[in-house]
């Protein structure tokens, strides 16, 4: 699985299945950027190294918590969505803007 940095405040994952029928995992996260920004992720199997089949995309980047909280969640409902219709019958928590208040602080403390 992907190592998570320090920035890294939330992450979800959802299990899925590829084109083709395998096993698959989707990593979703929300991490805090260098210059106050946000930065929501998506990462498909994220065990393999970059180009050997695990595909990673920043979704979201800008200056709102409410603005990635909201790409993160959608992009979660969507993922689970699809494995759902794919037969993967789960339910993973949304993300919320308690959860990122209590890193952002020790971040922001931490950061003097």
């Amino acid at each position: 699985m992907r190592r998570a940095s320090p920035g890294v405040f939330a992450q979800r994952v959802v299990q899925g299945v590829d084109d083709l029928g395998a096993d698959e995992r989707i990593l979703i996260w929300i991490e805090r950027q260098p210059g106050a920004l946000w930065a929501v992720g998506r990462c498909v199997n994220p065990e393999f190294p970059p180009g050997s089949g695990g595909a990673r995309d920043y979704l979201f980047q800008g200056y709102e918590l409410d603005d990635a909280l909201e790409h993160a969640n959608g992009t979660l409902a969507d993922d689970l969505h699809v494995s759902n219709g794919d037969g993967r019958d789960q339910a993973v928590d949304p993300f919320t803007r308690e959860e990122l208040l209590k890193p952002l602080e020790r971040w922001f403390f931490g950061h003097r």
